[in-house]
């Protein structure tokens, strides 16, 4: 395995993580709606290089999944919720597609 193939598997797995940690954060909210800030804030626990940018592109990926809908308000803030599919994710009552790092169920 050369450097190239390791960067892009610690990439992969940090996106993976940040997935997880934003469901996790937006379930423990519920039923309010979850803002970008609070979520970034979240997500630098884990990883304090972590951008808005960064966390923005994760919840577009998981608003494409359909695990969570994103809310953009006329002034571009952005906040977010967990749909019924997300809640199920989250609280480990279905499987998970890969592309998100769920650690297995204790």
């Amino acid at each position: 395995m050369n450097e190239a193939q390791i960067r892009e598997q610690a990439a992969r797995a940090r996106r993976e993580f940040i997935r997880w940690v934003l469901l996790m954060a937006a379930e423990i909210n519920s039923p309010t709606h979850s803002t970008l800030r609070m979520l970034l804030g979240v997500v630098q626990g884990a990883y304090s290089d972590a951008t808005v940018l960064e966390v923005r592109r994760e919840l577009d990926y998981l608003e494409s999944r359909e695990l969570m809908k994103v809310h953009v308000d006329p002034l571009n803030q952005v906040s977010c919720e967990l749909t019924r599919e997300g809640f199920d994710v989250a609280q480990y009552t279905v499987a998970v597609e890969p592309g998100i790092a769920r650690p297995a169920k204790v």
